[in-house]
C-alpha cells in the first residue's frame, strides 16, 4: 500500500494544476458544479492528501536502517526525468477536459497504468513533489559500514558535495533513501 501512496505523491503537483484548471474554468462559468466536476474535485483533493500522507509514512517507516556511508561516486538524475514528467502535466493538465467522462475515464486508466509500471519496476526516486520540495535525486556509488561497495538511488535537500564524503544515510531500498547529513 506505502507503494502506491509514494506513486500518488509524484502526481500531487499535476493534481493541483488540474484542480486550478477545473476552478478557473467554473469561476469562469465554463463549467458548473455538477456531478462529475464535483466528484473529480473530489477525488483529486483525496488523491493529493493520499500522496503527501505517503511521503510523510514513508520518512517514518521504521524499515529504513541509519548508516554512515562513504560516497564513491555521484550523479545527479534530478534533470533526466523532468521532461517526461512535464510532458504528462501540459498534456493533462492543459489538453484534458475532465468535464467529460470519456476524458475522465481515460485520464483514470493512464494513472493507473502509469502506477502499475511505476510501482513495479520501483521509480520511487522519479517524484516531481519532493523536486519542488527542494530535493535532488542522485545515483550513488557508496562504501557501507563493512566496506562493501554499493548503488543506490538517493534523495538530498540541496545541491550534495562530497568533499567530505562521510554522510548519514536512511536506507531503505535500491531507489528510496535519503541522505540527511555528512
Amino acid at each position: 500500500m506505502q507503494k502506491i501512496f509514494l506513486y500518488l505523491s509524484a502526481f500531487v503537483p499535476l493534481y493541483c494544476l488540474i484542480i486550478v484548471k477545473i476552478l478557473i474554468e467554473i469561476l469562469n462559468s465554463n463549467l458548473s458544479f455538477n456531478f462529475l466536476n464535483t466528484s473529480t474535485l473530489i477525488l483529486l483533493i483525496s488523491l493529493i492528501i493520499l500522496g503527501i500522507s505517503g511521503i510523510i509514512l514513508e520518512n517514518k517507516n521504521k524499515n529504513y536502517k541509519i548508516t554512515k556511508i562513504e560516497i564513491i561516486k555521484k550523479k545527479s538524475i534530478t534533470e533526466q526525468h523532468f521532461l517526461g514528467y512535464f510532458s504528462l502535466f501540459v498534456l493533462f493538465a492543459l489538453t484534458f477536459e475532465l468535464e467529460r467522462y470519456s476524458m475522465f475515464i481515460i485520464f483514470i486508466l493512464i494513472i493507473i497504468l502509469i502506477g502499475i509500471v511505476y510501482i513495479k519496476n520501483d521509480l520511487f526516486y522519479i517524484n516531481p513533489l519532493l523536486n519542488i520540495l527542494g530535493y535532488n535525486f542522485y545515483d550513488i556509488k557508496f562504501k557501507d559500514e563493512t566496506g562493501k561497495i554499493k548503488s543506490a538511488k538517493f534523495f538530498y535537500k540541496g545541491q550534495l558535495s562530497i568533499n567530505n564524503k562521510i554522510f548519514i544515510v536512511k536506507i531503505g531500498d535500491k531507489n528510496y533513501n535519503y541522505i540527511y547529513k555528512q
